[in-house]
């Protein structure tokens, strides 16, 4: 039994057959997250153990410009040479590293000591700053901890409401519509998607006015009497400085700025405030935004004035995206923090984690640039001249695409590992491929905070090395003891226990040999005189901050960075499709699903097609300041007249990232993804523009 190498439901699988080709899979029944279903990536995910272009020996960029195969000590014994050059004439911080929220904990936790360790750089982030880091910047705030569900996915399938803010299970994560079948749905996103049409209520916002729509749901239900005041005076601080905010949020200018109806407001308030059992969890449709931590705190206010996180039968959640999302930001891979969510300006974590690792707690260098700062900053006086990459597609994943490509083709270095050709190691001077999901043991940590074992079933091909051989091999190259660097998983995440006891995410009394019991263990776990059982839910009798107290937060609401014009007189909004996951270098390397969803298209509703001159099936050009895309035009009612919408999973001209820009969250980082100004036109008419703005 191991468990989908896909999203974060993580749903269990039963995986079977003696070598790659004989590979099959089938559902887990017993699982309670999944309850024996699976997606249609996850019924194929042997697949992509078969796909015929992997990766199965070190590749080095000749002078001919071509990459060529070569052995692993060669091609180790080049990186470090680079990176010992590079490093000595730039200093420390010339070297960068990008990870992974798919990567097991163990390599998550690997990965973060290398970099400061054997590389000792601050520059360390990873691609799941563009996923959870906004929804992690809100709950730290508000809760004290970051979990992206306090609570068992089960207890959704107990609800009577659930509000859904800018996230579409039905195709992101189809099993988990099997836990929203009992509770009515509200769903607030602007595309009518296979979740809003389960609906009892959508809500169709303006791209980039779920801030607004927040602080008037709040705004109503103070106004209508629906504040649960013992609730927030017992369990709360902060609560009139927030409605200072969303006292001048009355429904008519909500309206005016959303486009949601008022009776649509006060009946989505009127449901969540009567329902006995009820949630509202956030998705990354609310998240990706210049003010996506703002807008997750919002969210966090509405469920705060009704009472709802801290009770068993209601809450706040968000639904993490990436397989070890959860796992992969608290174990040291983001630029700000070290294991166990500890935050690396701490000087008792510094020491405490730096007495694991046996170093002097002041060698350790400080916070880094986050994931697109790091990109953005390559090849730059300033900026790193080297780049590791591991489990990562930035040309694809990244915002403002072209420019992120051209600052990757400006290093001295480029260095990624992988197990088939992505779209970012065909630009890599080195690439090292490495063990698949099914050849490698470790440990998730799903949505709920539910610690998981990946199991192996294959032995990696011929050629092949796991990216805890390929960090030991690099660390011992670069002057390390080698038992420093362990490759055991079971021998790394021993130490992972140690290093985040006694932190916010305390995994010190999870063991393998625990989980391989069939224990169900949710972190914090802390190691004790008496067994610990685990955490599922949080905040029953408290949240983490030391007064015991949820905090609410002044936000108010700001335009987008992007804002339509004459030249750009639509909205943009980016998106998965249920055959596809995150950039597609897996999913797109599985025929059925390539067959589902073959290439790029852009969503647009039958009289903006009219307006623009735009027929179904026909190739379009959609530009931005940034830059153009390439698409077919897909007619749809599903969406409002003033957007447009167009997945991510695609490379090339189809890239939908070609046209995001890089304006962040200035709390979280995070880049605003769903929503740019664009202009659609026939493609026979348009004159594509590059990759920059003028």
């Amino acid at each position: 039994m191991t468990h989908c190498p896909y999203c974060a439901l993580q749903c269990a699988t039963l995986l079977s057959g003696a070598d790659a080709p004989s590979a099959t899979v089938r559902p887990d029944p017993a699982f309670p997250v999944n309850r024996g279903g699976l997606c249609q990536k996850g019924w194929t995910a042997p697949e992509v153990l078969r796909a015929p272009d992997r990766l199965r020996t070190p590749m080095v960029r000749g002078p001919d410009g071509e990459l060529t195969p070569t052995d692993w000590d060669a091609a180790l014994d080049l990186v470090a040479d680079r990176l010992r050059e590079l490093r000595a004439r730039h200093g420390a911080d010339a070297v960068g590293v990008f990870g992974s929220g798919g990567l097991t904990n163990e390599k998550a936790y690997a990965l973060g000591k290398f970099a400061r360790v054997a590389l000792a750089t601050s520059q360390i982030d990873y691609n799941g700053r563009f996923c959870m880091s906004s929804a992690a910047a809100a709950a730290n705030a508000a809760f004290g901890l970051d979990r992206g569900l306090p609570f068992p996915v089960t207890d959704l399938g107990e609800a009577d409401v659930v509000l859904l803010a800018g996230s579409n299970p039905a195709e992101t994560m189809p099993p988990l519509m099997r836990h929203l079948e009992r509770p009515q749905l509200i769903v607030i996103d602007p595309r009518t998607t296979r979740t809003a049409e389960r609906a009892a209520l959508h809500l169709r916002p303006v791209p980039g006015t779920d801030l607004a729509l927040a602080l008037g749901l709040l705004h109503l239900a103070v106004t209508e009497g629906l504040l649960d005041k013992q609730y927030v005076e017992e369990r709360t601080t902060g609560f009139e400085d927030a409605w200072q905010q969303a006292v001048a949020w009355w429904p008519e200018r909500v309206e005016r700025i959303t486009g949601v109806p008022v009776t649509d407001q006060r009946e989505a308030v009127r449901l969540l405030a009567g329902a006995p059992r009820a949630y509202v969890l956030t998705g990354r449709g609310a998240e990706q935004h210049s003010k996506g931590s703002d807008t997750a705190a919002a969210f966090v206010n509405l469920a705060l004035a009704l009472g709802l996180p801290g009770r068993i039968g209601s809450g706040y959640g968000t639904l993490t995206g990436q397989g070890n999302g959860q796992g992969g930001r608290e174990h040291g891979q983001k630029a700000d923090q070290l294991p166990g969510y500890r935050m690396i300006t701490d000087p008792d974590a510094r020491a405490h984690v730096a007495g694991v690792w046996g170093v002097d707690a002041d060698a350790l260098p400080g916070p880094g640039r986050s994931a697109y700062e790091l990109l953005d900053a390559l090849g730059t006086a300033q900026g790193p001249r080297a780049l590791l990459v591991f489990g990562s597609n930035p040309v694809v994943s990244a915002p403002r695409a072209a420019h992120v490509a051209d600052r990757l083709s400006a290093l001295d270095l480029l260095v990624v590992a992988d197990f088939v050709p992505s779209e970012t190691a065909a630009l890599a001077d080195v690439v090292l491929p490495v063990a698949q999901w099914a050849e490698e043991e470790g440990t998730m940590t799903n949505l709920e905070g539910r610690v998981l074992r990946r199991r192996r079933l294959l032995t990696p091909p011929p050629g092949v090395r796991t990216d805890l051989e390929v960090l030991q091999g690099l660390a011992v190259r670069l002057g390390q003891p080698a038992h420093r660097f362990p490759t055991a998983p079971r021998e790394v995440f021993a130490e992972l226990r140690r290093a985040s006891a006694g932190g916010r995410a305390d995994y010190s009394g999870i063991s393998y040999d625990r989980l391989d019991a069939g224990e169900v263990l949710h972190w914090p776990c802390p190691a004790g005189d008496v067994v610990h059982p685990g955490t599922p839910r949080l905040f029953l009798d408290r949240f983490a901050h030391p007064d015991g107290r949820a905090r609410f937060a002044s936000v108010d609401h700001r335009p987008s960075a992007a804002v339509p014009d004459a030249t750009f007189p639509l909205l943009a909004t980016t998106g998965r499709l249920l055959a596809h996951y995150q950039s597609g270098a897996q999913t797109r390397r599985v025929p059925a699903l390539l067959a589902a969803a073959p290439g790029p298209f852009v969503e647009v509703h039958p009289d903006t097609a009219l307006r623009y001159g735009l027929a179904d099936g026909e190739p379009a050009v959609v530009r931005s300041a940034y830059g153009s895309v390439e698409a077919r035009v897909r007619l749809s009612r599903a969406l409002r007249a003033d957007t447009v919408f167009l997945p991510f999973h695609f490379p090339g001209p189809g890239t939908a990232n070609l046209l995001t820009g890089a304006a962040l969250d200035p709390l979280s980082r995070m880049p605003e993804f769903k929503v740019t100004a664009v202009a659609v036109m026939p493609s026979a008419g348009a004159v594509p523009i590059g990759g920059e703005a003028p």
